[in-house]
């Protein structure tokens, strides 16, 4: 199953970004089997990696969801982002 899913990965993620999400993935997929719901599946792994890598926000209610999706999965993440305001902050 990993080889099926891993043509899924972005070329632009990193191993330890994949691996995570590979794992979410491989996680959600029973639930999500059908065509139309892996295309959701992927999505919303996106969501929980882009949270969890890039500090990127969403609703609570979709964070509440893949965070509940992504329960068990160890990641060795940031704990802290800094916002683009703060970085043109020190620039300025």
């Amino acid at each position: 199953m990993a080889d099926f899913v891993s043509q899924y990965q972005s070329f632009s993620e990193s191993d330890k970004q994949w691996k995570a999400r590979e794992e979410f993935i491989l996680k959600n997929l029973q639930r999500y089997q059908e065509e139309s719901g892996l295309a959701k599946l992927l999505a919303l792994s996106m969501v929980w990696s882009n949270h969890i890598f890039m500090g990127c926000r969403y609703s609570d209610e979709l964070l509440e969801r893949v965070t509940s999706m992504a329960e068990g999965i160890e990641v060795d993440a940031p704990q802290f982002f800094t916002t683009r305001e703060e970085i043109m902050k020190r620039v300025f």
